[in-house]
């Protein structure tokens, strides 16, 4: 009886808090937001698809030049050898990468200053910008300089995955995070699609596409004019979108007072004081654990994506599959259903069952023998190959994305600066996803050149140095190195 009337009273104490916290300040839009939600317990989907589109915005710019950056830097005429292109291409999938790393904490403390809406719509007017004139690049140089300045002033990524946290409320932010990884890895299977079937369209479609056309002097244009012209869209649809900072002191007082009860703790003002001082990001070990363990993977996903798509379309003297573009694409694409159904539907109840971190170990687990399978593939041809190529890339995707997913929620549930520390966690990640595509090339060329090697000859070396990688992350997601929780933060990590 005494622990019925002990929740009864932090029940009814949690109740008057949350009526205290409906004193709302009328201009804030911030206090709008959480009027909304305290109104209304459904999920909204107008907020999910928001999301979903702005994710999309600042993923099919990484992922569509994948099927066709081969070829397009084999016309740059800048390798000496075949088996360099896949370097060069390694150099131009790395600096959009460096850019983001260079400005994400930048990008993270002005959505924490000046808002979520501002950084979200300034980055995807860059995507508009530069991601047609990387399309129109007609050298390597080029190319590189567009994609750097791409990745430097489009800071979206980490201030949006603070607002999926914050237009939701509290029980409905595994489903709002998931949206993100979702949209991340459609946008990961849609922007290949369209890279493989837009590219180089005269000679795809010489019906449509004359040659000696514009298109035929810019061939990996329109896949970028495509994609720029759905981030103008969404640039026009983000005006009148909710903003969730909020822009006066008191804005997460009445919050963390219900957060200090729902803990155990008094809510007096040593407590409050406690919850509420804004602490060093880089002493929550809780959040830099997850961070670099977030950044291992991303280093080995991005990896995986460049060496995928490079390793396709070599010839087979090169240990390749000699794959064309469209069939790149449709491999890519095929994954795509998949992902929308497992992270809309699936991964939110796999996630209260087993737990961020504990889907995450096992998903990454498996991961190590489908990813050296890849190698064996070559041994296949036709349809069967088609079947199988398939089929490892709808699991690779789906294990990959939830290993993020999991760690997403961890560094979103230890922070109250949400914002700079998805910036932080933009930066670290960005660093690594740098040096992810030079260096997944450079060990792919390296491969290609020990073609007749006793120990792990071609493509077999290859998959394994990613393997390594993601045996290190795996290390990471155990004790002592991924820490628990503190006590004033709820988050379990099982």
């Amino acid at each position: 009886m005494r622990n019925v009337d002990y929740h009864s009273n932090n029940n009814n104490v949690r109740e008057a808090l949350l009526v205290k916290k409906k004193q709302y300040h009328e201009d804030c839009p911030g206090c709008k937001v959480d009027q909304v939600k305290d109104m209304n317990h459904s999920v909204s989907i107008k907020n999910l698809f928001i999301i979903w589109i702005v994710v999309l915005c600042a993923t099919l710019p990484i992922s569509s030049l994948f099927p066709f950056l081969y070829f397009m830097v084999r016309d740059f005429n800048i390798a000496e050898t075949e088996a360099d292109i896949g370097s060069y291409a390694g150099y131009v999938g790395s600096t959009f990468m460096l850019g983001r790393c260079l400005t994400s904490v930048m990008w993270g403390m002005i959505s924490d200053r000046y808002g979520r809406k501002p950084v979200i719509i300034i980055g995807v007017i860059t995507v508009v910008i530069f991601n047609t004139l990387f399309g129109l690049s007609t050298s390597f140089w080029m190319a590189i300089l567009m994609r750097f300045l791409l990745g430097s002033l489009n800071g979206l990524l980490g201030p949006v995955k603070a607002y999926a946290t914050e237009i939701f409320r509290e029980e409905h932010q595994s489903l709002g995070l998931s949206t993100v990884s979702a949209a991340w890895g459609i946008g990961l299977i849609i922007g290949p699609a369209l890279g493989g079937y837009l590219a180089q369209p005269v000679e795809k479609y010489p019906n449509i596409f004359a040659k000696d056309s514009f298109w035929d002097k810019f061939p990996y244009v329109l896949p970028c004019f495509v994609i720029s012209g759905f981030a103008l869209v969404v640039s026009i649809v983000c005006i009148w979108i909710p903003e969730t900072l909020h822009n006066h002191k008191e804005s997460n007082e009445f919050i963390d007072d219900a957060e200090a009860i729902e803990n155990g703790s008094s809510g007096n003002k040593k407590d409050k004081n406690m919850i509420h001082k804004k602490e060093n990001l880089l002493l929550n070990w809780p959040l830099m654990s997850s961070i670099i363990a977030y950044c291992v993977f991303s280093l080995h996903d991005i990896a995986y994506q460049e060496v995928f798509s490079l390793w396709a379309v070599a010839p087979p003297k090169l240990g390749g599959l000699n794959f064309t573009t469209d069939v790149v694409g449709d491999v890519l694409a095929v994954s795509g259903i998949s992902l929308i159904i497992y992270q809309i539907l699936l991964y939110p109840s796999v996630e209260r069952a087993c737990g961020p971190i504990g889907i995450a170990r096992i998903s990454a687990i498996l991961s190590i023998p489908l990813l050296q399978s890849f190698s064996f593939m070559t041994m296949l041809s036709g349809t069967i190959l088609f079947l199988v190529i398939c089929g490892a890339s709808i699991l690779k995707n789906l294990l990959a994305v939830t290993v993020t997913t999991g760690l997403f929620l961890i560094q979103n549930r230890v922070v109250h600066q949400r914002g700079a520390a998805n910036g932080l966690s933009m930066t670290a990640m960005s660093l690594f996803k740098a040096v992810g595509p030079a260096a997944g090339g450079a060990v792919l060329t390296w491969s290609q050149k020990r073609m007749d090697a006793s120990f792990l000859p071609g493509p077999h070396m290859v998959f394994f140095a990613l393997n390594i990688v993601e045996a290190v992350g795996i290390l990471m997601l155990f004790k002592p190195f991924l820490a628990e929780k503190k006590k004033t933060q709820r988050v379990q990590l099982n």
